[in-house]
């Protein structure tokens, strides 16, 4: 790990104030908070200002939890991200995807016409930095503007989640799941 999880001694305050809008009081410490975001909490003001963002995509989002976890799944794979991977493996069972659905988004394949073009919307995102018109024409049949407004900051959230995470060295929580305060 090149940044590790802040030690106990030295959680204080804000901190705690950082972590107020996305854990119960019992999560605010090293152990309940995970290996994320007890490394993030490294820079409180960071977590402060981006984490309630991700709440937004996690619990806020137009986007239905699985077309969520689709897009989470492949970018979390196109990004080589273990903690990403892990994590949502979990959330991903937990929005109703199979462990063999999972494997699946995570290459970029679906039965599902609809989350096919979610993960090729991924995938030209990732590569392109844009989702291509074709694409985008067939998104457009099944979800609004907002819909596509999430999808494309849930993968873009997600992408630069995965990039710290790798360059981090942040190693997964293999028993913990998210249990952000709404």
């Amino acid at each position: 790990m090149r940044l590790t999880p802040l030690p106990s001694d030295q959680w204080d305050d804000d901190v705690d104030a950082a972590l107020a809008g996305m854990l119960p009081r019992r999560r605010r410490n090293p152990v309940g908070a995970g290996n994320a975001l007890s490394t993030l909490v490294r820079h409180p003001d960071l977590v402060k200002a981006f984490m309630p963002f991700n709440v937004h995509l996690l619990f806020g989002s137009t986007l239905s939890d699985r077309i969520r976890e689709v897009a989470i799944l492949r970018i979390a794979e196109l990004s080589a991200s273990p903690y990403e991977i892990e994590h949502h493996t979990g959330m991903g069972q937990a929005a109703g995807m199979t462990l063999a659905e999972i494997e699946d988004a995570r290459r970029g394949v679906a039965l599902d016409p609809v989350e096919q073009h979610v993960l090729d919307a991924v995938a030209e995102l990732h590569h392109h930095h844009a989702i291509l018109d074709d694409t985008w024409c067939a998104l457009q049949n099944d979800f609004d503007d907002r819909q596509l407004m999430d999808l494309v900051f849930t993968v873009g959230a997600y992408s630069t989640l995965s990039m710290a995470f790798n360059t981090f060295g942040i190693e997964p929580d293999r028993e913990l799941q998210p249990e952000y305060e709404r």
